[in-house]
């Protein structure tokens, strides 16, 4: 699918200007997240990747709230993205961020494949696809506590979320979750999950973002890794599921 070039490219800037973000721009950056809308929006049909069409909704839903979290890492992070489906976070952060590194995990096959796709065509020599369960990828030596930061964007509920990230995270690094309005009630239900896993001062930053049409509130729940997560973590999905911590 074919998008303006001129049309997408002020809409970027303008956006991506107005919410203090404009410095993470280049010329290069630009002409890659028009090569992703297009190539999206191509195979959106395909692998059912995103209910948003339109340019500035993508814009500012999508591109401005992941380079929120791009502005957060520390230079030369490596990164794990747990359920990364359509490439969100993954996709902007390598983008915005060639510094980092980026472990793009999805226990869906045809969604990492997208994925890779993706992120070859677009050249983001940062990022790796792997296609597993989070729980299992925790487990491995390559994988448990290897990251400076494990990210989630609309995957579950913080309680099981904390179980699959957690163990990701080296000591001194962080598991930032990208929630909804429910951050707050889920964050208060996952205490015990949190202190359980080795996770310490966890808090909310709330991220607002405007266009010209629209304004959106997203909160990060961040949470600092202290401690080592426990051998027995994570367990089965199952067993995660059905009794959360």
């Amino acid at each position: 699918m074919s998008v303006d070039k001129q049309y997408f490219t002020s809409r970027l800037n303008k956006v991506f200007s107005d919410n203090g973000l404009g410095r993470m721009l280049n010329r290069e950056a630009c002409e890659k997240f028009l090569a992703l809308t297009e190539h999206m929006l191509t195979e959106n049909e395909k692998y059912n990747l995103t209910a948003i069409s339109d340019i500035d909704k993508i814009i500012l839903n999508h591109y401005a709230d992941c380079a929120t979290l791009a502005a957060r890492l520390k230079a030369g992070a490596s990164v794990v993205d747990i359920g990364c489906g359509a490439g969100f976070p993954t996709l902007p952060l390598a983008i915005l961020r060639p510094d980092i590194s980026i472990l793009a995990v999805d226990s869906t096959a045809k969604r990492v494949a997208y994925v890779e796709g993706a992120a070859k065509l677009l050249g983001l020599s940062g990022v790796r696809c792997v296609t597993m369960r989070a729980e299992d990828g925790a487990r491995l030596p390559e994988y448990r506590e290897r990251f400076d930061i494990a990210t989630a964007r609309a995957v579950a509920e913080l309680r099981i979320l904390t179980e699959l990230c957690l163990p990701y995270v080296k000591l001194g690094g962080s598991f930032i979750a990208m929630k909804g309005k429910n951050a707050e009630f889920e964050l208060s239900g996952a205490r015990k999950s949190i202190a359980t896993l080795g996770g310490r001062g966890a808090r909310i930053e709330t991220v607002n973002l405007k266009s010209d049409t629209e304004e959106l509130s997203h909160p990060l729940i961040i949470i600092d890794k202290k401690e080592k997560t426990p051998s027995s973590y994570p367990r089965p999905y199952a067993q995660i599921s059905k009794k959360p911590l």
